[in-house]
């Protein structure tokens, strides 16, 4: 057995790379395909496909730079419920994805685990009327505040022991958190990387994006790039406001 063929057969990726269906129809006139980094993931997608690390890939980047809708569509081609939930199941109230998911297929390691979780922010409120239809949360997710229902799936669904290994797609879950609890979710990426866990996360947070051995994507007007943390725009605006935030405040009030 050569290197490669041992590889390939250890290889536990729910990603290994993504490609774009032959038969496609990908209007590159229209949105998404007009977004610079949606456009620059489709062209290597056509070709040999974008290769996803193991471990915890951070897709970072401006409002409108498609990191959520990128995000989104790889949910949605790995089987996960556009509006978030389980392999197993979530809620769906009306369509608002990009057809972006239906371009893309996905190349599965042979190994994989089949479970997944996508937390989407802005839908989950639908996922927890969901589980309260099936008698599952304990209390009700609902009755929880933001940040404690996004730390309660965390603990229940994404770094629960039992889920030693699968894919996580998260669309800013520091929306939610407050410092303290960001930091946790911090440690417990690296947990279930640990357990052999991929994730790919969304994210405008330099707290998350810091976490040691991710891989790093920045999306912007000049398309994807991998990059390293120190290079990001969000953490140099960070560093630059908390050195002297008067002189960002100066030019913003009056």
């Amino acid at each position: 057995m050569d290197d490669r063929t041992e590889a390939w057969l250890t290889d536990e990726r729910p990603i290994q790379r993504v490609k774009v269906f032959q038969n496609a129809a990908v209007d590159e006139s229209a949105w998404p395909a007009t977004i610079p980094a949606i456009a620059d993931f489709l062209r290597v997608a056509r070709t040999d496909g974008w290769e996803f690390d193991a471990g915890v890939t951070f897709l970072v980047g401006e409002n409108g730079s498609g990191k959520s809708t990128l995000l989104e569509g790889i949910a949605e081609a790995a089987g996960l419920p556009p509006e978030g939930g389980t392999v197993n199941g979530g809620a769906q109230t009306r369509s608002t994805e990009s057809p972006l998911g239906q371009w893309l297929r996905i190349e599965r390691s042979p190994r994989a685990s089949r479970w997944g979780f996508f937390l989407r922010a802005e839908t989950m409120h639908g996922y927890y009327s969901y589980l309260d239809d099936l008698g599952g949360a304990e209390p009700s997710l609902h009755r929880l505040s933001h940040g404690e229902s996004f730390n309660a799936l965390l603990d229940d669904k994404l770094d629960h022991p039992q889920f030693v290994t699968g894919l996580a797609c998260l669309d800013e879950p520091e929306a939610a958190l407050s410092f303290s609890s960001t930091l946790r979710w911090l440690a417990a990426l690296d947990r279930m990387r640990s357990r052999g866990t991929q994730v790919i996360c969304a994210t405008h947070s330099p707290v998350l994006a810091a976490l040691p051995g991710a891989t790093i994507l920045e999306l912007g007007d000049d398309g994807i790039h991998r990059t390293e943390w120190d290079e990001l725009e969000v953490v140099r605006s960070h560093r630059s406001f908390l050195d002297a935030p008067g002189r960002f405040l100066r030019h913003l009030l009056d």
